[in-house]
């Protein structure tokens, strides 16, 4: 009875390498046709978030998220400050403050001098210094005299910075876009579309250019505007301008001299009326000494 069974085995063995043969290939072709769909799926994902990466890029980075570019963390500050001494010499403290702004890499950007009634000069004069100089030019300054006013701001636009970078990026890209397909029309028409589409997308970035380099000069460097004022005459100056002796003097001669000047121009005036009168006091005294001289004797008969 065993020896007839035998020849059953071989047989089944064979069957089940024939399954097993069968299920691979078809695994096999599976496994290719998901990973070509898969990567084909990659493609369109990867088209999509290029597409999609200007737009997301600033807000990922204000948020804290998906951040790929450490540059972006770096915060971007418009600092600006206001201040008004008082000096005792008003050109040298200008100099004094132009010296300081120069040495800190930094230059005067505006300068206005005016004078009082009392002929003293006021400056106002601003300053950009570089950021990382802030603080050392501008404890220079207010220590040059008296403080009278300070007023300092600072003002966040790391965001505004970060979202005009992204669309800067995003409109050259386009830029390049338009002119690929500038290369590869053929028609009049569509080079006509593509030229107006092309000036318009310039423009675009031209304007965002300038905001760029708005923002990075504003944050790069900081405006001081630094108002001197002369010192105010103190009540002991005052007392010293008080007149004294020489003083009285002087007043007292310019008084006579102007008394006599006036005794004059009044005798001058009255010289003609006072000749006039003289005359006819001679001439009534004349008529009056006939009138009271007698008759002699030996003039009747």
């Amino acid at each position: 009875m065993r020896h007839p069974a035998r020849p059953v085995r071989p047989a089944l063995a064979g069957l089940l390498l024939a399954a097993a043969l069968v299920l691979t290939g078809c695994s096999a072709d599976g496994g290719s046709d998901s990973g070509s769909a898969s990567a084909a799926k990659a493609d369109v994902n990867n088209s999509a978030a290029g597409e999609a990466a200007g737009s997301a890029g600033a807000k990922d980075s204000g948020s804290g998220t998906g951040r790929t570019a450490p540059a972006l963390t770096v915060n971007r500050i418009i600092r600006t400050a206001s201040l008004t001494v008082q000096v005792k010499d008003v050109p040298k403290a200008l100099d004094t403050a132009r010296t300081t702004a120069e040495d800190a890499g930094g230059y005067v950007g505006d300068e206005t001098t005016t004078r009082d009634s009392g002929g003293r000069e006021r400056t106002r004069v601003v300053l950009r210094v570089p950021t990382a100089k802030y603080d050392e030019v501008l404890a220079g300054l207010q220590g040059a005299g008296k403080l009278i006013d300070r007023t300092a701001k600072a003002q966040d636009v790391t965001d505004q910075v970060v979202d005009v970078d992204s669309r800067v990026s995003s409109q050259r890209a386009s830029v390049a876009r338009i002119r690929e397909l500038m290369d590869r029309a053929a028609k009049l028409s569509d080079v006509v579309t593509l030229e107006g589409e092309l000036s318009s997308r310039e423009a675009d970035l031209e304007s965002l250019l300038a905001q760029q380099a708005s923002l990075k000069d504003r944050t790069s460097m900081a405006t001081i505007t630094l108002s001197l004022t002369p010192t105010p005459v103190s009540k002991a100056a005052a007392k010293d301008d008080s007149p004294g002796f020489v003083d009285a003097v002087s007043g007292g001669w310019h008084v006579f001299v102007t008394m006599l000047r006036w005794i004059a121009l009044a005798l001058g005036a009255a010289l003609p009326f006072a000749a006039l009168a003289a005359v006819l006091a001679l001439l009534w005294w004349r008529l009056a000494r006939r009138r009271r001289t007698p008759a002699q004797p030996g003039s009747e008969t």
